[in-house]
């Protein structure tokens, strides 16, 4: 097959969206299909390499507001319209709903290339934790409509699909996660890296993953580590990622470790070299890192959707609290770093669980989904 990836972030760009479409990118390459990634030109382009055999069509981007690093793609359509003329695909996934997902979809239903969608990102969640809460039902309704003109729309979660259906999105199928155990594994440990955090190898590390931004719910992830700290005095917070919350939150907690962004094998290291992993967020779709954390043999505590419910067995590969309860979240979190043995059990049972996880099978189903839809189509 020739598939068409449209995606308005890529690698080295770090979130979820990005890591997910790289991931299908390179397993359908893997696979002998032609594959082209339609994404905006990164600032640091010229010195980037893409991956080998993945045809890298650039389009024009522009600064994404608030949030440094990430940019968005501008209108593409003559450009596709050229394009895709001339080599037409024979299936597109559009993995971003911005002005460059916008053309994506309006050339493939004026070419009748059959084009699926991925429902990476609850913008309509976003909002309100920039003060515009009162376009929550507006983006919501604008998710709904760019969604809908799509063939399918591929959701990770079961929940996550029924969620959609009862909201009248049409076409609505699952698309797994996976992780990958051989990058993400406990072996990674390095007690080097704990000394550089300022720890022993019987202090506590506790690790978040992520971008560092509003919308994560740091300031309740700060809250269970002060309670922590109240019962373990050892304890470090180690925050992994960057945006626009860092100066802040490094200003009113100078205790805190700041990482800064880290890819593959050292990114492996930081997880792996923790003790206890929290993740607070209640705007995921899905939350890879909670997958990437089981993998590195780490208890996670996190709230009851996306990949926690989908993957943790509460009370034995990790700890789910009630969606959005605070204090409950600080509960556990608490009662994790005080318990070394639990904590331990739970990551090796954690790792065990998601030993099995292939990335190759959500490719599989990923080509699966791709050919239904061009047959058809046909």
């Amino acid at each position: 097959m020739h598939v068409a990836l449209v995606t308005e972030t890529w690698p080295p760009e770090i979130n979820g969206v990005a890591l997910t479409v790289h991931s299908l990118a390179t397993g359908l390459n893997s696979l002998g299909h032609r594959v082209e990634v339609v994404r905006p030109r990164q600032s640091d382009e010229e010195a980037m390499e893409g991956p080998a055999g993945i045809e890298q069509v650039l389009v024009r981007g522009a600064a994404l507001p608030r949030y440094p690093g990430l940019r968005f793609g501008l209108p593409a359509r003559h450009t596709l319209l050229r394009r895709w003329r001339m080599e037409r695909p024979d299936a597109i996934y559009v993995a971003t709903e911005g002005p460059l997902g916008v053309s994506a979809m309006t050339i493939a239903h004026r070419l009748g290339i059959p084009a699926c969608t991925g429902f990476h990102t609850r913008f309509d969640d976003f909002v309100r934790h920039y003060g515009l809460g009162f376009l929550t039902p507006a983006v919501f309704a604008w998710l709904r409509r760019f969604h809908n003109r799509a063939a399918a729309t591929l959701v990770p979660t079961e929940e996550l699909a029924q969620f959609l259906r009862r909201h009248r999105f049409r076409n609505v199928r699952l698309l797994h996660r996976a992780v990958d155990t051989r990058l993400f594994d406990p072996q990674r440990r390095d007690e080097a890296l704990r000394a550089h955090w300022g720890l022993t190898p019987d202090q506590l590390a506790v690790v978040h993953v992520g971008r560092i931004a509003p919308e994560k719910n740091l300031d309740l992830l700060v809250d269970a580590f002060r309670a922590i700290q109240r019962q373990r005095a050892d304890a470090r917070l180690i925050l992994v990622g960057d945006g626009p919350a860092r100066a802040g939150l490094a200003q009113q907690h100078p205790d805190i470790v700041f990482c800064g962004l880290h890819r593959g094998e050292d990114l492996a290291r930081h997880y792996a070299s923790g003790d206890l992993f929290l993740f607070p967020s209640i705007t995921e779709t899905f939350g890879n890192v909670t997958l990437e954390a089981m993998a590195s043999g780490l208890a996670v505590v996190a709230y009851d959707y996306g990949a926690a419910r989908e993957r943790i067995a509460d009370g034995r590969t990790g700890v789910r609290v009630p969606f959005d309860d605070a204090e409950a979240f600080i509960a556990a979190s608490t009662a994790l770093a005080v318990d070394g043995e639990t904590r331990r059990l739970m990551g090796r049972s954690a790792r065990t669980a998601v030993e099995g996880l292939n990335p190759a099978s959500v490719t599989n189903r990923f080509v699966e989904l791709l050919s239904d839809l061009s047959l058809r189509a046909a």
